[in-house]
């Protein structure tokens, strides 16, 4: 797939808000600063389609853009680091978990875990959320240029064994600054899209 039309189309704050198009969406999410904007910019190549801050938790709502006409990103807001109200953040809950729950489009989950962090209890939490929701969810290890060339296989051993994968289960690593990784996902969102990757509920093996 090669990314022709990227634009950025609505921004929506509570489930009333939630708009039908009849399109797959594939949505992003991980915790706040794990590079979700830098690898939608990095895959749309256009370095402003979504906004990166060097302020965690500025994402506060579920941001929709519309790719080559065909499908919808949609970026969750990060969790972990944003300093906001209780009340916002049980709205961000119910919202994003309404969203997961419900939507009948949802065609694919990435979650993003920092590659050097490796996964934190939220995304554990997050994961095992998706799982037992059936929702398809595919793993990628961002920041992957930040982990030191004679630890990455060690690292990804590490990530797979802490969020219980097997060996031969996919967790992709993703570098903004270096591109890796971006030509495989793109051919894995085409197989999406396109509806021949019939991965079910669980992870992409």
């Amino acid at each position: 797939m090669k990314i022709k039309t990227a634009e950025f189309v609505k921004r929506v704050f509570n489930v009333n808000e939630l708009f039908e198009h009849g399109l797959p969406e594939i949505c992003i999410m991980g915790r706040s600063n794990v590079g979700k904007s830098s690898l939608l910019n990095t895959l749309a190549n256009i370095k402003k389609l979504s906004y990166t801050s060097k302020k965690p938790g500025k994402t506060r709502a579920l941001n929709f853009f519309l790719i080559n006409n065909k499908f919808y990103f949609v970026d969750l807001p990060g969790y972990g680091f944003a300093k906001v109200s209780k009340k916002m953040q049980k709205d961000w809950k119910k919202l994003i978990e309404s969203y997961l729950i419900n939507r009948t489009n949802l065609e694919l989950c990435i979650l993003l875990i920092d590659a050097k962090v490796g996964p934190t209890d939220k995304d554990i939490q997050m994961l095992d959320f998706l799982l037992y929701h059936e929702r398809p969810v595919m793993v990628i290890a961002t920041k992957y240029d930040k982990v030191k060339r004679k630890d990455r296989h060690k690292k990804m051993k590490e990530i797979k064994n802490t969020l219980g994968f097997d060996e031969d289960q996919l967790i992709l690593p993703f570098s903004s600054e270096t591109k890796e990784g971006k030509e495989e996902l793109l051919e894995i969102l085409e197989e999406v899209v396109e509806g021949e990757d019939d991965i079910g509920g669980g992870e992409i093996e």
